[in-house]
């Protein structure tokens, strides 16, 4: 038997189909493009060492030198600079010597981070013509995380597979109850922090707390599904492009998995102090390399996301509701809707 010929939809169908993935190509690079491209040092946050009479000539020097690009401070020694770096309260510091220069930094903290801070003071140690130690205070595992970045990809695998199960439960579920797609949601929300989590220590890409990691992916992947529930009942097709600004283009450049934000332009230096991927991806890192402190406030940017959709999904509720004083929703999904899901699934 020979398939039936595909109808012709109206050039408009056509235009409004065409038009979504089109405009997640230009989200993508304003995201990326804005975010990446050019990773220029603002206000990183480092110590200079020793005496107070030392340390305030060698910053005025430095700050004249280098304006904007650091935020100088002062330590009395050595070892308070290392506890301010094993702190996260500095990325780097210095100590200038009369032949030897050294610098602090630490690559679990963020490798490209580290990087700046030794090109930086790199240059200062060649003009004074004297030679600089390196010291990495708090390695990345380099086993593990070599390049500082696994927990990062963790958490783009981690993105896609909840904003892509969300927008599918959305789609395929939207004849059914509220409460139906959100029991879906829930087992998918465990399910796919598993998956993830269990396919990086097949790789041995997991720098420590494996478990403490997939407790933090379950509330991140029901936030990101609960998203696409209360979204879609709402803007229909643009759901996916909405997504993908708010989960994959502003998300992943805020993260702080590749720039830190002070290697990033202020707008997504801002967002990093509230947006959800920046929430789990420095609690896992602190749980990896950091476990003496607190992860209290990167769990409540995630505890915030995850309030936010729980009143999306309210809302959408709330909508469908008076829709069907309106109409009789079918209770399975159309043709147009399964359609719809496989166009999103796609993008």
């Amino acid at each position: 038997m020979s398939a039936s010929p595909t109808p012709a939809l109206p050039l408009k169908t056509i235009a409004s189909h065409v038009v979504v993935p089109a405009l997640m190509g230009v989200v993508m690079a304003l995201c990326y493009l804005g975010g990446f491209h050019k990773p220029d040092p603002h206000e990183l946050r480092i110590d200079v060492v020793g005496p107070p009479a030392v340390t305030a000539r060698v910053s005025d020097a430095l700050s004249t030198e280098l304006g904007d690009k650091v935020d100088l401070g002062q330590a009395t020694s050595v070892d308070d600079a290392r506890t301010a770096i094993e702190n996260r309260e500095i990325v780097a510091a210095f100590v200038p010597g009369a032949d030897v220069d050294r610098l602090l930094v630490s690559t679990a903290a963020g490798d490209p981070t580290a990087m700046v801070a030794e090109r930086i003071f790199s240059s200062v140690s060649e003009r004074t013509e004297t030679r600089l130690v390196i010291t990495d205070v708090v390695p990345a595992d380099p086993v593990t995380d070599p390049s500082g970045q696994s927990l990062f990809f963790l958490l783009v695998a981690l993105t896609v597979g909840s904003y892509g199960t969300g927008i599918a439960i959305a789609v395929a579920a939207g004849g059914r109850s509220m409460g139906v797609r959100l029991a879906f949601a829930a087992a998918a929300a465990v399910l796919v922090p598993a998956a993830v989590v269990a396919v990086a220590a097949m790789f041995d890409a997991l720098p420590g707390a494996g478990s403490a990691v997939f407790g933090l992916g379950v509330p991140y992947a029901l936030a990101t599904m609960l998203f696409a529930i209360g979204l879609h009942p709402l803007i229909g097709r643009f759901t996916t492009i909405v997504m993908v600004t708010i989960f994959v283009g502003l998300n992943f450049t805020t993260s702080g998995g590749v720039f830190a934000p002070a290697l990033q332009p202020a707008f997504f230096g801002a967002l990093h102090d509230f947006w959800i991927g920046a929430g789990f991806n420095e609690a896992a890192r602190d749980l990896a390399y950091f476990p003496h402190l607190s992860v209290t406030g990167e769990l409540g940017k995630l505890v915030g996301w995850l309030v936010a959709g729980c009143a999306l999904v309210a809302v959408a509720a709330v909508v469908e509701r008076r829709r069907r004083t309106k109409t009789v929703a079918a209770v399975e999904p159309s043709f147009a809707q399964l359609e719809e899901l496989e166009e999103e699934v796609v993008a």
